[in-house]
């Protein structure tokens, strides 16, 4: 028999402006500063800022041939997905100028990392784990089930605390998923987070040391830091 995994819902901790020419794709914390990643054909463009500022330290635009998708930070440098065009760039993670590029299988959608993988999303029930060495090149893989079933649309993804958390493509929900069986064990239900706002919720940014959890959307108009509470 399988088990239903709690829902959780939200506070709000804090608000922060957020970019609404930004279609995120990818969000993390570094350092104290905010990695964002955007999509859209001949749009796409990578930002570093603060928390509380909006206003982009660097950007960097990505060639108008790529529609952005996901990003990372491992070590030094920043891991970054395409969406069907099966290449991702490798950018040196203070400048973001590109150092390199990569291949991979499916399309790309969401990058992660754990203390020595990074973590790929490609919409459908599989995540794959990556050498950063060797980016691309699938280690391992895990299938995404709750309660049996196969869950696609994995979109943008975050480590937090031993756990994958993802956004489900043009959903309010959030998913927590154990890294080893792949099962669902939590889902967040982030529904009302902006009223009225017709873009989809899709990004997700952990800072490890002051455990705080923020979460935005494609186009939103602000970052909030929430806290879970359990239903």
């Amino acid at each position: 028999m399988f088990k239903q995994p709690p829902v959780y819902g939200f506070k709000v901790v804090n608000t922060y402006p957020h970019d609404t020419a930004a279609f995120t794709e990818g969000l993390e914390l570094h350092n104290g500063l905010l990695y964002e990643s955007t999509g859209l054909e001949g749009k796409s463009w990578i930002g570093i800022r603060t928390i509380e500022n909006p206003k982009y330290q660097k950007t960097v635009s990505i060639d108008p041939q790529y529609f952005g998708e996901g990003m990372t930070i491992f070590g030094d440098k920043l891991y970054q997905l395409t969406w069907k065009n099966h290449k991702g760039f490798i950018r040196d993670k203070n400048t973001l100028k590109e150092l390199g590029t990569f291949s991979y299988q499916g399309e790309g959608w969401a990058l992660t990392h754990n203390d020595t993988h990074l973590i790929m999303s490609d919409g459908t029930a599989t995540i794959r784990f990556f050498d950063p060495k060797a980016p691309g090149k699938s280690v391992k893989s895990i299938r995404v089930t709750n309660n049996g079933r196969a869950v696609t649309q994995i979109n943008e993804l975050e480590w937090v605390k031993g756990e994958i958390f993802a956004n489900i493509w043009q959903t309010d929900y959030i998913i927590r998923i154990n890294p080893s069986s792949g099962v669902v064990t939590g889902i967040i239900d982030l529904t009302g987070l902006l009223p009225g706002q017709e873009d989809v919720l899709n990004g997700i940014a952990y800072d490890a040391k002051a455990d705080r959890l923020f979460v935005t959307g494609k186009l939103w108009s602000k970052l909030f830091e929430i806290k879970l509470i359990k239903r």
